[in-house]
C-alpha cells in the first residue's frame, strides 16, 4: 500500500485544521472565513501562486514541480460549503454557527488537500505544476460553474481535473468509482394552480386548487413508470406543496408545488420538462384552475472521461490496494460536473466508515480518513506528472 508515512505524522495538525472548520462553517459563497483559512495555509506552505476571489471566494494554490519541462498543470479540487442543518452530534467541536453545519465532509475535503498541497510543496516529486482548487457554493449555488465561467481552466492551464468525496457506508480503505456518467442531473420545477378560494363550508362556490394540486402530484408519477424507458434511470419529485392559507375554514386561491427532477441523459430531461408541463397545465384545466410551470436546468450530469478514470483508478489501488471499478450510479448531483465539462477528469469516493449518511444532522467527518485521502491526492499529481 503507498499511504505516505508523512502523513501519518500530519494526521493530527490535518484533523485540528478539520475540526477548526467545522466548527465554524459558512454557506454557499459566503466561505470568507474558509477562504482565508486556506489562504494562509497555502502561503505558509510556500506555494509559488495564490489566487483568491475566483468564483466570488474560490481559492487556488499553484505548486511549481521540480522541472517545468512538462509544460502541463493537474488541477485537484475541493469544495469548502457547508449546508443548512441544525448540528446534532454534540461534539467538543461542533457548530458554533447555529442552523449551519458541515453534515456533508467538505471540511474534510479541504483539510485532506490541504494535507497534499502541504506534503507536494516540500517535496515537489514532480514535473509541472499542481492546481489545488477550494471551490465555495458546491451545495446548490454553482460555485463550480462560476469558477469555470471566470476563467479557472484556461488561466492555470489546466489540463485535467479530479475530485474525490467521501462516503458513509464504505470501509475507510475502499475506493469506487466509474467511467462515463456518474453523478445524475439536477433539474427544478416550480407550479403555480391559481383556482377561486373562499369558505371551506362551501365548497361548491370556489374552485379548489389544493384539489387540482393533489391530482397533479398523482399524475407526474406517471412521466417515470409510463413515459420513461424503464432501462434508464429518472427521478421525478415533489418536495414542496404549499398554500397561501394556514387555517382550517378556508380553500385557498392558489397553490404551490415544487420538485426535482434527476437523470442521466438530454432525452430524459425534455421528457421530463415536456410531460411536467403538459400534465400539470391539463389537470388543472380539467378542475377549472389554472397553472403555471417554470422548469430550470441545474448541474449536468456528471461523467467521468474514460482514460482519467482509469488513472484516478490505478492512484487508489496504489494507495489501498480496495477499489470498485463499476460504482453504482448516484442520482445525486455534484457540481464538478462543469469542471468535468471543461476539461478531462474523473471524480472518485473514497469511505468514510460506519457512520451516519451525508446531510444528516449527526453526520460528522472520519478523520481516519485523513492519510488514505491526502496519499490518493499525491499518488494522482505524481503519477500524471512523473519525474523524468
Amino acid at each position: 500500500m503507498a499511504i505516505r508515512n508523512r502523513f501519518s505524522e500530519l494526521q493530527k495538525e490535518i484533523s485540528t485544521w478539520r475540526r477548526d472548520l467545522h466548527a465554524n462553517p459558512e454557506l454557499l459563497f459566503d466561505t470568507f472565513r474558509t477562504s482565508e483559512f486556506v489562504a494562509k495555509k497555502l502561503s505558509e506552505f510556500g506555494c509559488d501562486e495564490i489566487a483568491t476571489g475566483i468564483g466570488r471566494t474560490g481559492v487556488v494554490g499553484i505548486i511549481n514541480g521540480r522541472e517545468d519541462s512538462s509544460g502541463r498543470t493537474i488541477g485537484l479540487r475541493a469544495d469548502m460549503d457547508a449546508l443548512p442543518i441544525h448540528e446534532a452530534t454534540g461534539l467538543d467541536y461542533a457548530s458554533k454557527s447555529d442552523g449551519k453545519m458541515h453534515a456533508c465532509g467538505h471540511d474534510g475535503h479541504t483539510s485532506m488537500l490541504l494535507g497534499a498541497a502541504k506534503y507536494l510543496a516540500e517535496t515537489r516529486n514532480f514535473n509541472g505544476r499542481i492546481a489545488v482548487i477550494f471551490q465555495p457554493a458546491e451545495e446548490g449555488g454553482g460555485g463550480g460553474k462560476e469558477m469555470v465561467d471566470e476563467g479557472l481552466m484556461d488561466s492555470f492551464s489546466i489540463e485535467e481535473v479530479y475530485g474525490m468525496h467521501n462516503m458513509p457506508g464504505f470501509e475507510t480503505d475502499t475506493f469506487a468509482i466509474r467511467a462515463g456518467p456518474f453523478f445524475a442531473a439536477a433539474d427544478t420545477f416550480n407550479i403555480g394552480i391559481e383556482g377561486r378560494g373562499g369558505h371551506a363550508a362551501r365548497p361548491n362556490a370556489v374552485l379548489d386548487p389544493t384539489i387540482a394540486a393533489a391530482h397533479i402530484v398523482i399524475a407526474l408519477q406517471s412521466i417515470v413508470s409510463r413515459n420513461a424507458t424503464p432501462l434508464q434511470a429518472l427521478v421525478v419529485s415533489v418536495t414542496s406543496f404549499r398554500t397561501e392559507t394556514d387555517t382550517h375554514n378556508v380553500i385557498p386561491q392558489r397553490v404551490t408545488l415544487k420538485g426535482t427532477v434527476r437523470s442521466f441523459d438530454i432525452g430524459h430531461q425534455d421528457l421530463a420538462e415536456t410531460r411536467i408541463k403538459e400534465i400539470a397545465t391539463a389537470t388543472a384545466t380539467a378542475f377549472g384552475a389554472k397553472a403555471d410551470v417554470t422548469y430550470e436546468r441545474g448541474y449536468p450530469v456528471m461523467e467521468n472521461s474514460p482514460r482519467e478514470t482509469e488513472y484516478a483508478g490505478e492512484a487508489a489501488l496504489r494507495v489501498t490496494g480496495n477499489l470498485i471499478e463499476e460504482a453504482p450510479q448516484i442520482m445525486g448531483a455534484e457540481d464538478f460536473s462543469f469542471m468535468l465539462n471543461a476539461r478531462p477528469g474523473a471524480y472518485i469516493l473514497v469511505g468514510n466508515g460506519d457512520t451516519s449518511p451525508l446531510h444528516h444532522p449527526e453526520y460528522d467527518f472520519n478523520d481516519e480518513l485523513i492519510p488514505i485521502g491526502c496519499s490518493w491526492w499525491v499518488e494522482v499529481a505524481e503519477s500524471r506528472l512523473p519525474v523524468s
